[in-house]
């Protein structure tokens, strides 16, 4: 691979084992597999450009491989190593979008972040996403990001100056409340509350099934998933990092029960990974669990209703962060926001309470 393009600094190499019935040319293979780190065919096709993708005969060593063209094809069971490059910085676009800002002085602001809505830009993400919206509606913005942050859902490190303000985030889609920065100095203060567990982070979750135990505690080892590095798991004994969610059963429906959720840690997709452990996973939650599984959940009578609410009226994770408490890092005051859970959730509710 001495002919690779010594310019570009890689993030990570994939190594792919083809598996393939009839020959297949290279890039619409890549682009058949369906992988978030392979994420369009323009994307695959740089790559081939930059000499970034190599082939490698069965039984080969992995050190010297044929960089591979666009036209090449394949026959099967060769082995394709792709070297992912560190995205480039872009500058941020600010978009006239709609923020539903909940508290603001002049060193935080809370936010309640709608369902859908990206935090912050990462390839294939540059507009749109919650922080075009903040750098036009606020002047000032921390910048303490100093170094990259790898995205779970996209396997990427989205480069620093793409987060300005951010000092925690939610996924795409579960709603809620979010914290602001507005300069360095509070943002290493909120940092380290949040390290401290100094920040109360509540939130209200649409479980599938009926919880036997109304009020406990999840304590679980967690980390990546070893057969899915884009997914988050429980974990063996001392093997990741310790995860603790706490739960209680607001109200019961047949089949499913609104359940108040409080974060001990805050783990990368900790309550969906917590909740499908125990077997009650969150409703709409397509990625820790599948349609058939939480109908499987549901009582009989409850069935269509269910499917039919997960197909149309709930088309994502029924997540919310509920309500955020804390003491202000600089006017020492009690700081405590509350905003009810989105029209999807309550339109779910609304519908059982109906009948």
């Amino acid at each position: 691979m001495s002919n690779q393009n010594k310019n570009i600094d890689i993030q990570k190499e994939i190594i792919i084992t083809v598996h393939c019935n009839e020959k297949i040319r290279i890039d619409k293979y890549l682009s058949s597999l369906g992988r978030k780190d392979l994420y369009s065919r323009t994307f695959i096709d740089k790559l081939l450009i930059n000499n970034l993708i190599t082939i490698h005969a069965k039984g080969r060593s992995l050190e010297n491989g044929k960089i591979a063209k666009k036209s090449e094809i394949l026959k099967g069971n060769e082995k394709i190593v792709v070297k992912i490059p560190i995205p480039e910085e872009k500058n941020i676009i600010p978009e006239n979008i709609d923020l539903d800002i909940v508290y603001e002085d002049k060193d935080i602001a809370i936010i309640n972040k709608p369902a859908g809505m990206v935090v912050h830009p990462a390839p294939g993400h540059y507009k749109g996403t919650l922080v075009n919206a903040l750098i036009y509606h606020f002047s000032k913005l921390s910048n303490m990001n100093t170094s990259g942050e790898c995205n779970v859902e996209t396997g990427f490190i989205t480069p620093p100056k793409l987060r300005p303000g951010i000092v925690h985030r939610l996924d795409k889609n579960t709603s809620g409340l979010m914290i602001i920065a507005k300069n360095d100095y509070v943002h290493s203060l909120l940092k380290k509350m949040f390290e401290n567990h100094k920040i109360q982070k509540i939130y209200l979750a649409l479980t599938m099934g009926t919880l036997t135990e109304k009020e406990s505690t999840i304590k679980t080892f967690y980390g990546r998933n070893p057969k899915n590095r884009q997914k988050m798991a429980v974990r063996q004994l001392a093997d990741g990092k310790v995860a603790i969610t706490h739960y209680k059963v607001l109200q019961s429906f047949l089949g499913f029960d609104l359940t108040k959720v409080y974060l001990e840690t805050g783990r990368t997709h900790q309550i969906r990974v917590h909740f499908s452990y125990i077997h009650h996973p969150i409703m709409g939650d397509k990625i820790y669990s599948t349609k058939k599984q939480m109908i499987n959940l549901v009582p009989l009578s409850e069935k269509n209703k269910i499917n039919e609410i997960i197909t149309s009226v709930l088309t994502r994770q029924a997540l919310h962060a509920y309500k955020l408490e804390f003491i202000h890092p600089i006017t020492k005051k009690k700081v405590s926001v509350k905003k009810d859970m989105p029209e999807d959730m309550k339109k779910v509710m609304d519908i059982f309470n109906n009948m």
